[in-house]
């Protein structure tokens, strides 16, 4: 049971009840290995199957183009990793405000012998599309930008960008961890190569995720074992994770713009909320381009350490979880400009499917407590 008001939902989800019985039912009674012949392993692969059809609904995809991997970090790797190591040499772009599980994987690149450039982005934290296809040049081969922030919230426009990089025949990869079950993601719309999405980030277990792989793409493997998952992910499936994930998205697709609203709506009031209690706090990224339950603040002439310290019963973070504890400002306010001293007070709000009106006015009583 959380004791806190729970507004860090970008650094995980709880794992819904519906979710849980389908992961328990597959963890303990159906515990076949789905490459077993008999009757108990074909349950368990129908199962997966299962999965990765729902899985494959959420975005628009075919199921074919479904990867199980363990999560958003392993399927960044595959991404950025399987397209270089396929081709073999070349230039690959990324934006300075990707989450470290594709800048890291860009830096080894780099580390390999490729060439590596670090798309700029705005004030707002946008990237600008030109940008990108001034960057672009004979030897490029991936573009990956993310879909959303998982700081900011900031949409990107990876539909724009992915037009760019199809006229060029680059390939493109979006990290969409933070966005899928929050908001509509269509990889037929965006136009996409790549998709990465992460079931902790959308009221899966942790462990699991998927990496979409357009039909017809190359990508080398980065793990060796058997055959599993098209050879690209070897090793055992994990069923009963693949159909806790399947179970999300069928959750995910249900309700997804009334929930995005909804959500919205209640982040709109805590920045009111905000507003009025501290009237110098800055609000980072424009709020008709970021996703519907997140809100990026700083209170200037504090550090955002300071304040949640302070905020006894509320649980938000300074920034990206893998961070939180760390003092420096991260590297997606300095890509974005924003002063150190402004950058260093900045609180990261997130919202979710358990976020209740009751609890944001609670959220907002906390924070008026505390200063």
């Amino acid at each position: 049971m959380v004791a806190c008001v729970y507004l860090d939902y970008n650094a995980t989800t709880p794992v819904l009840p519906e979710v849980a019985e389908v992961f328990s039912l597959y963890a303990v009674e159906e515990f076949g290995n789905p490459g077993s012949g008999h009757e108990v392993g074909r349950r368990a692969k129908a199962a997966l199957e299962e999965a990765r059809a729902k899985v494959a609904r959420l975005i628009s995809a075919t199921p074919e183009e479904i990867v199980f991997v363990s999560g958003g970090t392993e399927a960044n790797n595959l991404a950025l990793l399987g397209a270089a190591l396929a081709r073999g040499r070349g230039h690959i772009l990324v934006s300075r405000i990707e989450h470290p599980s594709v800048l890291e994987p860009a830096l080894r690149l780099l580390e390999l012998g490729f060439s590596v450039d670090f798309v700029p982005v705005d004030g707002q934290g946008y990237v600008d599309p030109d940008e990108v296809r001034r960057r672009l040049h004979p030897e490029t081969f991936l573009v990956s930008v993310m879909l959303a922030n998982n700081e900011t919230g900031a949409l990107q426009p990876v539909k724009e960008i992915a037009r760019i990089c199809r006229e060029a025949e680059v390939l493109f990869h979006t990290d969409a961890a933070q966005a899928v079950g929050k908001i509509p993601v269509s990889v037929q719309e965006i136009g996409c190569d790549l998709l990465t999405l992460a079931g902790h980030k959308m009221y899966a277990p942790k462990g699991i995720g998927a990496l979409y792989v357009r039909k017809g793409i190359k990508l080398s493997r980065i793990l060796f074992g058997a055959g599993q998952e098209k050879g690209l992910r070897p090793g055992t499936e994990p069923v009963a994770l693949a159909a806790a994930l399947g179970k999300a998205a069928e959750v995910a697709a249900s309700d997804l713009p009334e929930e995005a609203e909804r959500q919205q709506a209640l982040r709109e009031r805590l920045w009111e909320g905000i507003r009025e209690l501290f009237p110098s706090a800055v609000r980072h990224g424009d709020p008709k381009r970021t996703l519907p339950n997140t809100l990026s603040v700083s209170f200037p002439g504090l550090s955002g350490a300071e304040v949640l310290s302070k905020a006894a019963g509320l649980c938000a973070s300074t920034g990206a979880a893998c961070h939180d504890r760390e003092e420096t400002v991260s590297h997606v306010l300095s890509a974005m400009g924003v002063p150190p001293e402004v950058a260093r007070g900045t609180v990261r709000f997130s919202l979710g499917r358990l976020t209740t009106p009751d609890e944001i006015e609670k959220a907002l009583e906390i924070l008026q407590e505390a200063f």
